[in-house]
């Protein structure tokens, strides 16, 4: 499979509540700190390989230390990045904030404008001997044109939408368009799909959260995973929950990447969690 978008590197702290400006909170020492490799698609790729898939990579990346650790941490996971592009400028980072007593965390970021994929920097080739293209909404005239590439070629694409700007189709259009599955994922309850004309309520795992860091985008990883095995979509979001679930356990976004064994052993029966549910046909 092929992913398009972004990655990061994260200075990740584990603190004992979210800073306040006054009180108790106000200052605090950190409880736990880490250096880890993120970002949307970067982490959805880790996954997808080590679930067993092979990937690659396209995305910008930096000359300075956090862009050479970041290509060293994906190829080091087996993701071929020799269509990445690199740019003599500072690497994408984020500084977040955990809060220990519920694994929540607050995103604090900055990344060059300088390092923007742009469409012109997609290999036309490598997308269309894709078997699968994931993009995600960072650099969106290059994620749509990505999907263009891939679509044309007969592949289905999976999309993250984290946000809605001016370029992002309302749900409706995404439906009359794509007659595929529409996904809305709901944090510790799980995920919702549109499934054709079918409504799936699929709940999440009971787990202790460490870090939620990552976790949207390794469901992502573990849905692409079920769908190029082709499940249905009630084991496929169920599947995709586990993997998720798993991730909330560990500090950190690529640190958080389950194995296939330990997605399993979540969906075991005994460790919870409950079947997903049709609730009926989709209205509208």
């Amino acid at each position: 499979m092929l992913g398009v978008g972004a990655n990061s590197i994260d200075f990740v702290y584990r603190l004992p509540a979210y800073p306040e400006p006054a009180g108790p909170f106000s200052k605090m020492r950190i409880r736990e700190q880490a250096i880890c490799c993120g970002g949307q698609t970067a982490t959805a790729l880790a996954t997808c390989v080590s679930l067993g898939l092979t990937a690659k990579y396209v995305g910008a990346t930096g000359t300075d230390e956090n862009g050479s650790r970041i290509r060293v941490e994906l190829a080091r996971r087996g993701i071929d990045t020799t269509d990445a592009v690199i740019r003599d400028i500072p690497n994408q980072f984020a500084i977040i904030m955990v809060d220990e007593e519920r694994g929540e965390r607050i995103v604090l970021w900055d990344r060059d404008e300088r390092l923007k994929l742009r469409p012109r920097d997609l290999p036309a080739d490598t997308i269309a001997s894709a078997r699968l293209v994931h993009v995600d909404d960072v650099d969106q005239p290059a994620a749509i044109a990505a999907g263009d590439m891939a679509r044309d070629a007969g592949l289905p694409v999976t999309s993250d939408i984290d946000r809605v700007t001016d370029l992002t189709p309302a749900l409706q259009a995404l439906r009359e368009s794509h007659h595929s599955m529409l996904i809305v994922t709901l944090g510790a309850r799980g995920a919702v799909a549109l499934h054709e004309d079918r409504f799936i309520v699929s709940p999440g795992f009971p787990i202790h959260a460490i870090d939620t860091t990552g976790a949207g985008d390794v469901f992502r990883g573990g849905l692409v995973y079920a769908l190029l095995q082709e499940w249905a979509p009630e084991r496929a979001l169920r599947f995709a929950n586990a993997a998720a679930a798993v991730s909330c356990t560990r500090l950190g976004a690529l640190n958080g990447v389950p194995t296939l064994a330990e997605i399993e052993e979540t969906m075991r029966p005994e460790s919870g969690g409950r079947q997903p549910l049709e609730v009926g046909p989709a209205s509208g």
